[in-house]
């Protein structure tokens, strides 16, 4: 992972099992990712379900840390949060084994159609899969840090500068705007 570039960082459960099994697994989940990888990372959009996360993220520029060591750090990091949220999941409801597939998986966001798609695409997922009719009523996830108002470690008014207003953010996201279909049509033209 590179210095200053934008990464969508996601994983899922062992086997597709859940991650999360009760509210205090996603608000202990935030705390460990703020603990391990808010000075590596700034978090643009987040949503945690029940059998995965999504993450879009921009790698911070270090001062003084090379690329390399930035990159080998800030995986370092996200690994360590990773096994910290498992080890305190398997000894709270007594398991073993992996929690998560081996290696969370990173997919650089190199154009602005993509990471408009992914926003939208990260907040609607539980709407998608029913968990919920829209997407501010999922408690965790950004979309009501970025529409609130409030302070928030989320970079909201850069999100919200990206739609073009608050209002925009919203219609794109209640109108499901940049569907699917619409985001494969983009990557085969390529």
């Amino acid at each position: 992972m590179e210095a200053g570039k934008v990464y969508h960082l996601y994983n899922r459960g062992n086997n597709k099992q859940d991650i999360f099994f009760d509210d205090e697994n996603y608000i202990f989940f935030l705390k460990q990712f703020d603990k391990y990888l808010t000075t590596k990372l700034d978090v643009l959009a987040y949503c945690l379900m029940p059998n995965h996360f999504h993450l879009l993220v921009r790698i911070k520029i270090i001062d003084g840390l090379a690329e390399a060591d930035v990159s080998r750090q800030t995986t370092k990091a996200m690994r360590d949060f990773l096994i910290s949220y498992s080890k305190s999941v398997n000894k709270k409801y007594s398991r073993s084994g992996a929690l998560f597939q081996p290696k969370f998986k990173r997919k650089e966001v190199d154009n602005d159609f993509y990471f408009s798609w992914l926003v939208q695409y990260i907040h609607l997922n539980p709407v998608k899969a029913g968990l919920c009719k829209e997407p501010a009523e999922w408690r965790y996830s950004s979309y009501n840090a970025v529409t609130s108002g409030k302070s928030t470690k989320i970079h909201a008014e850069e999100i919200i500068h990206w739609f073009g207003s608050l209002k925009e953010f919203i219609r794109i996201h209640k109108e499901r705007v940049i569907d699917e279909a619409t985001f494969r049509d983009f990557l085969f033209d390529e």
